[in-house]
C-alpha cells in the first residue's frame, strides 16, 4: 500500500503573474522577459523568411517550420493558479470534468502571420565562449510579422527556438499565436551544458545527435565530450592509429569525419562542442597500444575490495606515468590533432582522479617517492610540464576537474595557472566558493545536485554488499546495507528536476565570486549509459538545468518559481517526445493534465525561500 501525506491547507493566491490566463505557450526556459497581450490570436500558416543570407538562419527557419507544421503541437492543460483546492472536497459532477487539453477560445483570429523578420548586428559572430544570445521578439497587434533581433545569429537561433514553441495547435488543426506578445531575452550564464561519456560505453551518432535536439530546443549551448576513458578508446587518430584497437569494436570507433559531422550538427544548432581527453588519469586503453611503458599499473587488480591498496576508482585502472619523456611526445600529437578536428578554442584536458598507489608501479615514481616528494608534487611536474607542451601545439583556453586544486590526497602543490577554468564536481557550494576564492574561473558540475547517473545502484560485480535480506535502508553507513542505502551508488540519491532546478549554486558568494562563475554541465556518466537509454536518463532533468542557467529559479520578486515550473517541465517532456527526444516521464500523466493536484503541498509557498544551508 502507498502512503500519501497529506499536507498543510493553505489558501493558495495567484502566483504566476505575467501569464495570460487563455494562454497555453509556456516555453522553456523561461524567458527572462515575456509580455502576453490580449487582443487576440494570430493565424500561422505559410510563413516566408526575411533575415540575412546566413546559412545557419535559413536552415533554422526550414527546420522550425517543418517541425510547427508537422507537430501540429497541442498543449496540455493551462497552467493556472491553484484557487480552488479544498482538503477535503465534495465531489460534484462539474468537479469531475477538467479541461485535460488546451484549446483556443471560440472565434477567428484578428491577425495572420506572413512573414519572419530577423535583424542581427553581427551575422560573422563565431560560436566561442562568450558570444552574444540575446534576442528580442516581437509580434504586435495588427501586424503580420514575427520580429526578431538579435545580436548574433546564435540569439537570433533562440529566437526561433521560443517562436516554436508558441506557435500551437488551437484544437481544429490551425496553428496559431494566441496574443501579441514581447520577449526580451539573454541567458545568465555562457555555459550551459550536458556531458556525456562514449568512454565506458559507446553512444551513437545518431543519439548524439538526439541530445543535441534536446539541447537546441532547452537552449543549452555546450555539449562537455569525455570523449575516452581507460575501458576503451573509440576516436580515430591520425599519428596513433593502432589507438583504436582498443575500442569495443570495429562498429564503435568515431572517425574524424563522424566527428566532424557531429561538430557542424552542433554548430548549426548554436551548440558548442568541448572535447575531453582525460589525462593523466583514467588512461589504459589506446596508449597501451602506443607503448606499455607510457603507462603504469594497467595491469594490477583495482583493489577496492581492499581499498588501502586501490590504484583507481574503477576497473581497468591506468595512469599516464607523468615522469616518462615519451608521455609528453604522445599526449601532445593526440592534443594537437584533436584540436584540429574540434574548433572550440576551449579544451578539457582532465586531471581528475589520480591515485597515489598506481605510481607504485612506475620505476622513476617510486624514485620520485623515496627522495621525499608527495603525489602532489608529481601532480605538479604533469602540470609544469603537460600545460605548456599542449599550449605550444595549438593554445587553447583550458578545462581541467577541481582535483588539480582540491583533492584531499593527490593536489598539485605548487601554481596552476589561473587561467584554467577548473570544473568544480565535489562538495557543492564549498569547492565552488573555495574555487572561486582563489581568483578561479568556475563550471559548476556539483555531484550532489547535477550528477544524472547518480542512484541507479551499483555497477561492479561479485558485490556482497547485495547478499543482505532486509531492505537495504540503513543509516549508519554500514557496509552492509550498501552504503547507507545508496544501492552501491557513491552519489545517491537520484538527482531529481527539483534537486536541480532548487540549485542556488553561487549562494553565499561575493559579486566577485559570482562573477568568476562560468555557468554549469550536468554530467551522465556512461558506466550504466549507452545508446538504448542516454535520453531517458538525460532528459527532460537536463531542461531543469537549461531554465536554472538560462533565467534561474527566482520570479521577480526573489522567490523560487520551481512550483512553477512544474508544468512547463511536464510539458516540455512532452514536446520532446513529439520532436524525437526520447525523454521519460516525471509523473503521470494525469498531472499535466491537472496542474498542481499532484502537488505534495497544497500550500504553494513552500518553496518560496532558500532552506538553511
Amino acid at each position: 500500500m502507498r502512503d500519501f501525506i497529506l499536507a498543510s491547507v493553505v489558501t493558495a493566491s495567484a502566483l504566476f503573474a505575467g501569464q495570460a490566463e487563455a494562454v497555453a505557450a509556456n516555453p522553456l526556459p523561461k524567458p527572462t522577459n515575456i509580455t502576453w497581450g490580449d487582443s487576440g490570436c494570430f493565424s500561422f500558416g505559410s510563413v516566408a523568411l526575411d533575415a540575412p543570407d546566413h546559412e545557419v538562419l535559413s536552415a533554422a527557419f526550414d527546420r522550425v517550420s517543418k517541425t510547427i507544421a508537422e507537430l501540429k503541437w497541442i498543449p496540455q492543460a493551462t497552467e493556472a493558479p491553484v484557487t480552488s483546492f479544498q482538503p477535503f472536497p465534495t465531489p460534484t459532477a462539474a468537479s469531475r470534468k477538467r479541461k485535460r487539453q488546451y484549446s483556443a477560445p471560440p472565434g477567428n483570429c484578428t491577425g495572420t502571420i506572413t512573414k519572419v523578420k530577423i535583424d542581427v548586428s553581427n551575422a560573422h559572430a563565431e560560436l566561442q565562449h562568450g558570444v552574444d544570445e540575446s534576442y528580442t521578439l516581437d509580434v504586435v497587434a495588427g501586424s503580420d510579422t514575427v520580429d526578431i533581433t538579435a545580436g548574433t545569429v546564435y540569439g537570433a537561433l533562440h529566437a526561433l527556438t521560443t517562436l516554436q514553441q508558441i506557435v500551437i495547435n488551437d484544437g481544429s488543426g490551425k496553428m496559431i499565436i494566441e496574443q501579441p506578445v514581447a520577449v526580451k531575452d539573454a541567458p545568465l550564464y555562457p555555459v550551459r551544458g550536458i556531458m556525456i561519456d562514449t568512454g565506458r560505453n559507446f553512444i551513437t551518432k545518431a543519439k548524439i545527435f538526439e541530445q543535441i535536439d534536446g539541447m537546441a530546443l532547452s537552449k543549452l549551448n555546450v555539449l562537455h565530450w569525455h570523449l575516452i576513458d581507460s575501458q576503451s578508446w573509440a576516436v580515430e587518430i591520425n599519428a596513433y592509429p593502432e589507438m583504436t584497437e582498443d575500442a569495443y569494436s570495429a562498429n564503435e570507433i568515431f572517425t574524424q569525419d563522424m566527428l566532424k559531422e557531429v561538430i557542424a550538427y552542433a554548430s548549426a544548432r548554436g551548440v558548442r562542442i568541448i572535447p575531453e581527453i582525460d589525462m593523466p588519469g583514467h588512461a589504459s586503453s589506446g596508449w597501451a597500444q602506443i607503448d606499455e611503458s607510457l603507462l603504469t599499473c594497467q595491469h594490477s587488480w583495482w583493489s577496492n575490495d581492499n581499498y588501502a591498496l586501490h590504484t583507481g576508482v574503477e576497473p581497468n585502472p591506468g595512469q599516464l606515468d607523468v615522469l616518462n619523456n615519451k608521455t609528453y611526445e604522445v599526449t601532445a600529437k593526440v592534443y594537437k590533432e584533436m584540436t584540429q578536428v574540434f574548433p572550440d578554442n576551449w579544451f578539457h584536458i582532465g586531471g581528475d582522479e589520480l591515485f597515489a598507489n598506481c605510481n607504485n608501479f612506475s620505476t622513476a615514481a617510486l624514485a620520485f617517492f623515496n627522495s621525499g616528494k608527495s603525489m602532489g608534487d608529481l601532480y605538479q611536474v604533469w602540470v609544469d610540464r603537460a600545460i605548456p607542451n599542449f599550449r605550444a601545439q595549438a593554445n587553447k583556453t583550458f578545462v581541467m576537474w577541481e582535483d588539480v586544486k582540491l583533492s584531499a590526497d593527490v593536489a598539485a602543490t605548487g601554481v596552476v595557472p589561473k587561467d584554467v577554468v577548473l570544473q568544480a564536481w565535489n562538495n557543492g557550494l564549498d569547492h565552488i566558493s573555495n574555487l572561486t576564492g582563489q581568483g578561479y574561473r568556475v563550471i559548476v558540475s556539483s555531484s550532489d545536485f547535477m550528477y544524472l547517473d547518480c542512484g541507479y545502484g551499483g555497477w561492479v560485480g561479485n558485490d556482497q554488499r547485495y547478499n543482505v535480506m532486509v531492505n537495504p535502508n540503513a543509516t549508519d553507513g554500514s557496509a552492509n546495507f550498501n552504503w547507507g542505502g545508496g544501492g552501491g551508488s557513491w552519489c545517491a540519491p537520484y538527482k531529481t528536476w527539483q534537486r536541480i532546478y532548487d540549485y542556488d549554486f553561487t549562494l553565499n558568494l561575493t559579486d566577485t565570486q559570482k562573477a568568476l562563475v562560468q555557468g554549469a554541465i550536468a554530467p551522465l556518466w556512461s558506466e550504466q549509459v549507452d545508446s538504448v537509454v542516454i535520453s531517458q536518463k538525460m532528459w527532460p532533468r537536463a531542461a531543469a538545468l537549461a531554465e536554472l542557467v538560462w533565467s534561474g529559479n527566482k520570479d521577480e520578486n526573489g522567490n523560487k518559481r520551481t512550483t512553477e515550473l512544474t508544468q512547463r517541465i511536464l510539458n516540455f517532456r512532452e514536446y520532446l517526445v513529439a520532436a524525437g527526444v526520447q525523454a521519460s516521464p516525471l509523473m503521470p500523466k494525469y498531472c499535466l493534465q491537472h496542474p498542481h493536484e499532484c502537488d505534495l503541498n497544497l500550500d504553494q509557498t513552500v518553496l518560496h525561500e532558500n532552506p538553511a544551508a
